[in-house]
C-alpha cells in the first residue's frame, strides 16, 4: 500500500469517527450550563406543579440550573410557539398537557406543526380529572346532577381551565354524551376555574386533582366523581364515572416533555434517564400522590405514540361537539 493511498484512509477513518466522538462529547458534557424548563401556562396549575417538582431534581441530580420560565397566553399556543423555533441544543426543554394535541385541531393556524417541530422526552405523568359541584347544588351524587341539570334546562355552567383543556372536552362529551344544556365557562387556569366553584359562580366544575382535590377534602366543592379507570390516591372516596353509570364521560390529564426538533439524542436520553430515575424516589412519588399524578416516565416511542392517539381522540371530540377555541 502506498503512502498516499494509507493517508486517504487514514483521513476516512478519521472522518468517519467523528460523529460518534461529537455525539460522545455531548453525552458527556450535557448539561454544562443551565437548561431552561419552559410552561406554557400561568405559575400555580397541574403542569407548572409537576415541572418545578422535576426541575429542582434535575438540578440537584445535574449539579446544573433547571429554571422554570412559564410563558402563558393563547392556550399554551404562544410558548409552543416560541419553542418551536429555539435552537435544538437540549437546553430547552418544554413540559406540555394534552393543549399540545388538541390545538393543532381547536385553532385554525397554531404557531407550531404537531409530530413535526418537536420531538418527544418522556410522558411524566398522568392525573385524573374531577368533576365537582358547590355544595348548595342538590346533587350528591353524578346521576342526580345528570338529573338535575335536565329538569333545569339553561339554569347550569361548568367551569374549565380553558379553551381546548381536557377540562373543557371531557365537559363537552358529558353535555353532548348525555344531552344536557350546559353552558362552558372557560377561566385561564385551573386554579381559576376551581376558585370560581368555591365561590358559587360557576356551581360545576371540571379540574385536575392538585388545585381540586383540597376543596373536596375540607367541604367547599363536593366531589362526584373522577374520569379516569381508576380512582384516585388524592380523593379515594369518589367514584369513577364509569362507577357512577357513565363510562363514556372519560379522559386524563397529563404532563410530558418534548424539545425542538432535532435536539441531540444524547441529551434527549439523559433527559430520559433522570425522569425515570426522578420518578422513582419515594419522596416523588409520594408527593405526587398527594396532588393526584401517577408517575410514569414513558420512553421519547413510548411517548410519541400516547401523543398521537390522543391527538386522534381529541380531534373526533371536537369535530362531533363543534368545540371552537374562545
Amino acid at each position: 500500500m502506498n503512502l498516499q493511498r494509507r493517508r486517504f484512509l487514514h483521513l476516512a477513518a478519521a472522518a468517519a469517527a467523528l460523529p460518534v466522538a461529537s455525539r460522545m462529547a455531548v453525552a458527556q458534557a450535557y448539561p454544562d450550563r443551565p437548561v431552561r424548563v419552559v410552561v406554557p401556562y400561568a405559575p400555580g396549575g397541574p403542569t407548572d406543579v409537576v415541572t418545578r417538582l422535576i426541575a429542582q431534581k434535575l438540578s440537584e441530580r445535574s449539579g446544573k440550573q433547571f429554571y422554570v420560565e412559564n410563558i402563558g397566553g393563547g392556550g399554551g399556543n404562544i410558548a409552543m410557539g416560541r419553542v418551536a423555533k429555539m435552537a435544538p441544543d437540549g437546553y430547552t426543554l418544554l413540559m406540555v398537557n394534552p393543549s399540545y394535541v388538541v390545538n393543532p385541531t381547536l385553532y385554525r393556524d397554531p404557531p407550531y406543526r404537531f409530530e413535526q417541530d418537536f420531538d418527544t422526552v418522556s410522558l411524566a405523568v398522568l392525573t385524573t380529572l374531577v368533576i365537582a359541584v358547590h355544595p348548595s347544588v342538590q346533587a350528591r351524587t353524578l346521576q342526580e346532577l345528570v338529573a338535575l341539570i335536565k329538569a333545569n334546562p339553561g339554569t347550569y355552567s361548568y367551569a374549565s381551565p380553558g379553551a381546548g383543556t381536557p377540562g373543557h372536552l371531557v365537559g363537552e362529551i358529558f353535555r353532548v354524551s348525555l344531552g344536557l344544556d350546559l353552558v362552558h365557562v372557560p377561566f385561564n387556569s385551573a386554579g381559576l376555574a376551581v376558585g370560581s366553584a368555591v365561590g358559587g359562580h360557576t356551581p360545576i366544575c371540571f379540574a385536575s386533582p392538585s388545585p381540586a382535590a383540597q376543596q373536596v377534602i375540607e367541604g367547599k366543592l363536593r366531589g362526584l366523581a373522577v374520569t379516569s379507570v381508576a380512582r384516585s390516591q388524592a380523593l379515594p372516596e369518589v367514584p369513577t364515572t364509569a362507577e357512577a353509570g357513565y363510562p363514556a364521560v372519560a379522559g386524563d390529564n397529563w404532563q410530558g416533555i418534548i424539545v425542538p426538533s432535532g435536539t441531540p439524542k444524547a441529551a434527549i436520553d439523559f433527559i430520559h434517564r433522570e425522569i425515570v430515575e426522578i420518578m422513582a424516589f419515594p419522596d416523588v412519588k409520594t408527593r405526587l400522590a398527594v396532588l393526584g399524578f401517577e408517575p410514569v416516565a414513558s420512553t421519547p416511542e413510548e411517548f410519541a405514540r400516547h401523543a398521537k392517539a390522543e391527538f386522534e381522540k381529541w380531534a373526533k371530540v371536537i369535530r362531533e361537539s363543534n368545540v371552537k377555541s374562545e
